[in-house]
């Protein structure tokens, strides 16, 4: 069949531009990347309900829970901008198909791990394959559809994660309940991996147009190792089971992290092919929206980590229960991304969007901070869905914005940047709220056991997660505890989420273009006056 001929649209594209495909191709090239990223946002939320368990189980504490969350995070993060240099270097196929086979591997070893350190290790693996999927899977969305366009099928992938999100919690709080056990909760996530990677070679046909390749492999070594330092410092300082906040440990950790990531903005100036290239980052649209999807990352990582554990720990939810509570949440999360995403594509207006996102999540997370363990579980639905509103309306579109503002051999490089941050935020959130949420349970146990007159040994009040094994009064004791500390994360959060809203105010809002390429040789100008059309 004949190649047909490249739209008007595309009239001054560079040569090898592919055409403009239509609906029907698109959908069928995104089946299997759509599976493919709802296999990994499952594997990342399936766990959530299974963790009070596999810490009873493998006897962790509080800061072990919030690690098994960060260890993946922090992988995400480490290795999203890595993913995205080579999306705009390599086959994006050939890359995603990669992910899955890392993401299998990953997901083995934690269903077989036995020890804390060894699940750890196995998040770790998860998160960097979790890395490839959600920063490719953006960077096929970016090649494949102009800007104009790009809105409802975002919000098509913003629904496919509300889904993950959704069934990822109610299907691992079942398999936990249920004579399979929490390991099954990693296995079930690996017959999905081998459909999508199946649904993949089969679906996604995307054209690759080669260059040089040249990897900054400094730039890469400087940004994990300044990243991960600086995490493992936060997550750990103030822990009187580790080292004070103003200790010789936290100087070395603090310092290191600075330099190295010092070392990393001079080498990323000076080579031909940054692994985060400045001059995109530095960018107005992209810096703020960087800034915002950190807030976001805070937001929508500590809440998710924290709620579920909110409902089985201080309510006394069974982990199916627990699901369950999460839906009014995940419903909000899907609303916001699906009816945003088509309002965008039907009106090419954005910004809009973005400030009713932030101004919901800063409510939401807001209201959810005047919850304590004995609040009504419907105010607890009604809070967390207005929450979910809002991220479903910021996540896809701080993505978006940061597209339609670079040309299309960027778009993984940008992409994957905006995710970087966002999984950074949420290393940063999870990792400092798991702190904060463990000393104030450890304070508030240490006052409820005092006032019933029940002794306390050392400072371990709070360690423990591992309350069905506790006699019934001190039980109900932790259960108050967990309950009113979870407050806290929530307000410490909604002011973080103050950060979004200040970041999207400032963004110039840009019409969306139609063509999936900046037009060559077009100036500011020119460029403007080709663009205004989309916008009316």
């Amino acid at each position: 069949m004949a190649r047909p001929a490249a739209p008007a649209a595309l009239a001054g594209a560079p040569a090898g531009t592919p055409p403009e495909m239509s609906h029907r191709q698109i959908m069928e090239a995104l089946t299997g990347l759509l599976a493919a990223f709802f296999t990994a946002i499952l594997s990342s939320t399936i766990v959530a309900n299974a963790l009070p368990t596999i810490m009873s189980d493998l006897h962790g504490t509080q800061t072990d829970f919030a690690w098994v969350i960060t260890a993946a995070l922090l992988a995400n993060a480490a290795t999203t901008p890595i993913w995205g240099k080579l999306a705009d270097l390599f086959n994006k196929k050939v890359l995603v198909q990669l992910s899955i086979i890392i993401f299998v591997a990953g997901s083995v070893m934690a269903g077989l791990s036995e020890t804390i350190p060894l699940l750890l290790g196995a998040r770790v693996i998860q998160g960097v394959a979790m890395g490839g999927l959600t920063a490719l899977s953006q960077a096929i969305i970016g090649t494949m559809i102009p800007p104009r366009n790009r809105g409802k099928y975002s919000g098509y992938m913003g629904g496919v994660m509300a889904v993950g999100t959704a069934g990822g919690p109610l299907l691992g709080g079942f398999i936990v309940d249920s004579p399979l056990g929490w390991r099954w909760t990693f296995f079930v996530c690996v017959p999905l991996a081998v459909v999508a990677l199946i649904l993949l070679q089969v679906t996604l046909k995307i054209s690759h147009i080669r260059r040089p390749a040249k990897i900054d492999w400094l730039g890469s070594i400087l940004l994990t190792s300044g990243v991960s330092l600086l995490l493992i410092w936060v997550s750990f300082a103030g822990n009187p089971a580790y080292y004070d906040w103003v200790s010789w440990h936290s100087a070395v950790m603090v310092g290191g992290g600075i330099l190295l990531l010092a070392l990393l903005v001079l080498v990323e100036s000076k080579v031909e092919q940054p692994i985060i290239p400045l001059k995109i980052i530095s960018e107005r649209t992209t810096a703020l929206a960087i800034l915002a999807s950190v807030a976001v990352g805070v937001a929508m990582f500590g809440s998710s980590t924290f709620l579920g554990q909110y409902f089985q720990v201080a309510r006394g939810a069974s982990p199916t229960e627990a699901g369950l509570l999460t839906l009014p949440m995940i419903a909000g999360n899907l609303a916001g991304s699906v009816v945003s995403g088509q309002l965008i594509s039907r009106t090419g207006k954005w910004k809009g969007y973005l400030i009713a996102g932030s101004i919901l999540l800063i409510g939401g997370l807001g209201l959810s901070g005047t919850l304590d363990h004995t609040t009504e579980l419907w105010h607890a639905g009604l809070f967390t869905a207005v929450l979910g509103l809002g991220l479903g309306m910021l996540m896809q579109n701080l993505v978006l914005a940061v597209q339609n503002t670079v040309r299309a051999s960027d778009i993984g490089t940008a992409s994957a940047s905006v995710a970087f941050f966002r999984s950074v935020g949420g290393a940063i959130g999870v990792s400092v709220l798991g702190a904060i949420l463990a000393n104030r349970v450890s304070e508030l146990a240490t006052q409820g056991l005092a006032t019933a007159g029940i002794p306390v040994e050392g400072g371990a009040a709070g360690a423990s997660m591992d309350l069905a094994h506790m006699p019934e009064p001190v039980r109900d004791i932790m259960r108050a505890a967990y309950g009113d500390a979870t407050a806290e994360v929530f307000l410490i959060s909604a002011a973080v989420a103050v950060v979004a809203l200040v970041s999207v105010l400032f963004i110039k809002e840009k019409p969306l273009r139609r063509t999936v390429d900046i037009q060559p040789g077009a100036g500011e100008k020119s460029t403007t006056a080709e663009l205004a059309p989309a916008g009316r």
